[in-house]
């Protein structure tokens, strides 16, 4: 809080009360879009742009700028703990192509190309009825070869209810192996830590697990993401 001053409160007139809000875009509990300029990997951004100067024009051309309109399309929801028929998946464990393909069929749903696809691995449940834990240690997410399936069905957009990517690591030397496949190889926009418990009932009751989905995040020229509320229109 900023404001009201001291002695302001009770006094007579008109005051206001005022606050300050700054934020971790990337931290390991708020919702948040990743731009294309997030994820450096040998030296290179997504395209092979040089990110040595992360002024430069080329480099500024992949933040979350070049969303600035928006995001909305097609959205569809896998529910993997559904699926397997658990409130969650325990940290460390993984969601394969053959999960995402079996929730398809099992909800009945298949996921095509300019889909923003969102998958539910329960973290936000967990931690709702656990407590929280160290997530940066161990989290469930998407196993690395389960890009495949998301270059195949041509996704626009990836979005998890934990970071996507697994820990610890299904790859050696490599922390984040499925932000540098979808953001620096694939170019495709990440959501992490969303909230998909009421989404998933509204799903489950209408008996259909893909909406119209909605994503506006800030006008941040040059930022490498934004917070954001997604928003499922059933």
């Amino acid at each position: 809080m900023t404001g009201p001053a001291p002695g302001e409160a009770g006094a007579e007139g008109l005051h206001f009360a005022l606050d300050r809000f700054a934020m971790n875009v990337h931290g390991d509990a708020d919702s948040h879009l990743d731009a294309l300029n997030h994820v450096l990997y040998d030296g290179e951004l997504h395209g092979g742009v040089p990110a040595v100067d992360a002024t430069a024009a080329e480099v500024r051309s992949l933040s979350v700028d070049l969303v600035r309109e928006g995001i909305a399309g097609r959205g569809v929801l896998l529910d993997v703990p559904r699926l397997r028929g658990v409130p969650w998946l325990e940290p460390g464990d993984h969601v394969t192509t053959e999960d995402l393909t079996a929730a398809e069929e099992a909800q009945g749903v298949r996921v095509g190309p300019g889909d923003l696809l969102l998958v539910r691995v329960g973290h936000r449940r967990r931690r709702g009825e656990l407590g929280a834990w160290e997530a940066a240690r161990a989290r469930a997410g998407l196993h690395p070869e389960a890009m495949g399936f998301l270059a195949e069905r041509e996704v626009a957009v990836l979005g998890g209810d934990g970071n996507n990517d697994t820990a610890p690591s299904a790859v050696a030397d490599v922390a984040f192996p499925v932000h540098v496949l979808a953001v620096h190889a694939m170019g495709v926009h990440l959501m992490d830590y969303l909230q998909f418990e009421e989404l998933a009932g509204a799903c489950a009751r209408a008996g259909r697990w893909s909406f119209l989905c909605v994503v506006a995040p800030l006008r941040l020229p040059g930022a490498t993401g934004s917070p954001v509320n997604p928003i499922a229109v059933l």
